[in-house]
């Protein structure tokens, strides 16, 4: 793919006339646009922001106007945005709320998703983070174990594997037994859908119709409430049993109170749960799938990390203290989030006019900050298709250059927690395992609900184990 072409602008931006205050943008009716847009998002805004440059606009049906941004100062003054105008959860709530709940955290705006944020931070912050290490470390030696040698196998499945395996017992502390195999089941049925060709007959509004269960919506619904089903059984059993010497997550929300002393109720919890899962399963299992594409195509970098990782581990685990000490291996990461980030786009409805970058936007549009184009701005990040760990080195990006998991006051809650499982996934399996890519594999971006994947699950050949 060619670098973009952007047209950069300096200095500020003077507001046109009422009717023409929005960005050019495609003149194409509301429907092409919007299945365009649904079946082919990057191409969509690659192609947009080629023509028109920083700022370009996308009329959706059901009257929604979409400006996407990509220049730094527009990040910033979107992150920085009064939350009372600018609203996230009301720009996503009518994809994700479907699918998610009306109580999942990306959903709400203003003091409800203030509350929720205050009742779910603790568990992904500061200490906390490193208690789940030991269980990501077993979950990677568990996949390690039953790799084959000598024969193909896509490291994206078994990156999913260790993903939900680390969401089943860190998250909803579930412990061997019936229980945690049936729920896995449950979840690896509902994950099936989502594909490139299932997801983008999902996500739409206008598609999510049911039609007793023959439609991919139907069947996404169906899906959810086998693993509802599950899920209302294990929040009654844990509140008649008690939570006392849990740490996992699940216990930890129940027993959270807000400042009224109130607790999260169980369509709450199963909201925010059911957005883990999502949101912390697909996404990290593809982040390690392009950065083990990424080391296995560059092997001085592949030796690189793993000249880091015995200089600083030796022969132990990643623990918590050597996290600082790992700067080759927080890079790679980096760069692979700069280059892939699973989530291309964020939103923020306005619900006031406001000044975004020097530009005039009025009420009503949605102001998309778009993650994908930013990072990959040539005035940003010289040669910015090329995979260049250095760029991280020792230095602390610009929150409005770099921001893989969003930013302001709706940046990921989980991101920390993120951060650290894939560096312990990376770490564990760059030092036991000899991977290469299998010859002749020819990487192609394949969509996955709202995250991009390398293409036939990334095939690799383990030929040898440390």
């Amino acid at each position: 793919m060619s670098a973009l072409r952007f047209r950069l602008h300096e200095g500020s931006f003077t507001p046109p006339p009422a009717e023409s205050t929005l960005p050019p943008g495609p003149r194409a009716p509301r429907l092409f646009q919007t299945l365009r847009f649904a079946f082919r998002p990057l191409q969509t805004v690659e192609a947009c922001a080629g023509r028109w440059g920083d700022w370009f606009t996308l009329r959706l049906i059901g009257g929604r106007t979409n400006v996407f941004c990509s220049h730094p100062d527009a990040i910033r003054d979107v992150h920085a945005g009064d939350p009372e105008t600018f609203h996230a959860g009301e720009a996503a709530g009518d994809i994700l709320a479907p699918i998610l709940g009306q109580h999942s955290l990306l959903i709400l705006d203003g003091e409800r998703h203030m509350r929720e944020r205050r009742l779910m931070s603790p568990p992904f912050h500061g200490e906390r983070v490193h208690v789940y290490g030991r269980l990501v470390r077993e979950s990677v030696r568990r996949v390690l174990e039953r790799w084959p040698l000598g024969r193909p196998f896509p490291i994206h499945h078994e990156m999913q594997i260790v993903a939900l395996d680390v969401i089943l017992r860190a998250v909803f502390g579930i412990d061997e037994g019936p229980r945690l195999v049936e729920l896995r089941r449950r979840i690896e049925h509902f994950l099936s859908l989502m594909d490139g060709s299932s997801a983008a007959l999902i996500l739409p509004p206008f598609l999510q119709v049911e039609l007793g269960g023959l439609t991919p919506w139907g069947q996404f619904v169906r899906r959810v409430r086998a693993i509802d089903e599950l899920l209302y059984a294990e929040m009654t059993r844990r509140r008649t049993e008690g939570t006392a010497g849990r740490t996992d997550i699940l216990s930890l929300l129940l027993d959270a109170r807000d400042e009224h002393g109130e607790p999260m109720a169980n369509q709450e919890l199963r909201d925010e749960m059911f957005t883990m899962l999502m949101a912390g399963h697909e996404t990290t299992a593809t982040s390690l799938a392009w950065a083990f594409y990424e080391l296995l195509r560059h092997p001085d970098m592949h030796r690189r990390l793993r000249d880091e990782l015995h200089a600083v581990l030796g022969d132990g685990p990643l623990e918590p203290g050597h996290v600082s000490r790992l700067e080759y291996l927080d890079a790679v990461l980096k760069e692979t989030q700069r280059l892939t980030p699973v989530v291309a786009f964020t939103g923020r409805m306005l619900r006031a006019p406001a000044r975004i970058g020097g530009r005039e936007l009025p009420a009503g549009v949605v102001v998309s900050p778009a993650i994908y184009l930013t990072h990959r701005r040539p005035d940003l990040w010289p040669e910015p298709e090329r995979f260049h760990p250095d760029r991280f080195v020792g230095v602390r990006p610009n929150p409005s250059h770099f921001f893989p998991f969003g930013g302001g006051v709706r940046r990921c809650l989980g991101a920390a927690f993120a951060t650290y499982e894939m560096k312990v996934v990376l770490a564990e399996v760059v030092r036991r395992a000899d991977l290469r890519i299998v010859p002749g594999y020819r990487m192609r971006r394949v969509q996955r609900a709202v995250t991009y994947a390398p293409s036939d699950g990334m095939p690799v050949v383990m030929v040898g184990r440390r």
